[in-house]
């Protein structure tokens, strides 16, 4: 009874945080859409400033942050697992929304090395579990297509076996 209270509520609250995101992207999204309309009323020759485009790109990936943290949270929903690769997807889209906000004027040389750190970081383990994945597959087709000897002198199919 209680494993399936807790689903039950662990369900509910998968749906409410789905629904929360659902809402916050689409506010977010309008109000991108605001400022981009902003940007180019108020720009004489109706071409946002530098300033204001870094602005809206930052934006623009910070959308793009909530649109994979909801499908991270769908996966969660459906299949009951976190894919890491989302994970680090959506750590990367956040670390190039801060090197694009980022003022280099104002930040020291350390902090910049400790960001690419964090981007080589990032990309390494989102190649690596990309490759295991990628190597995972071709392992199962691999063995699929190629019937595996028996002791007994009869071949089996590796689902068979499996």
């Amino acid at each position: 009874m209680i494993p399936r209270l807790l689903k039950g509520f662990e369900k509910s609250i998968v749906i409410a945080l789905v629904g929360m995101m659902m809402v916050m992207i689409l506010l977010a999204t309008l109000e991108l859409g605001w400022i981009i309309l902003q940007e180019i009323l108020k720009s004489p020759n109706y071409l946002p400033e530098i300033n204001g485009l870094l602005d809206i790109f930052g934006f623009f990936l910070l959308i793009l942050i909530g649109v994979e943290l909801l499908e991270t949270i769908k996966a969660y929903l459906t299949e009951h697992v976190v894919h890491v690769e989302i994970v680090l997807e959506v750590a990367l889209i956040a670390v190039a929304r801060k090197v694009v906000i980022l003022d280099v004027k104002d930040v020291t040389p350390l902090t910049i090395f400790s960001i690419a750190a964090i981007v080589a970081a990032l990309a390494i383990a989102f190649y690596l579990k990309k490759r295991g994945r990628l190597m995972k597959a071709e392992n199962i087709v691999t063995r699929k297509s190629n019937p595996i000897p028996n002791p007994e002198n009869r071949m089996i199919n590796s689902e068979e076996q499996l």
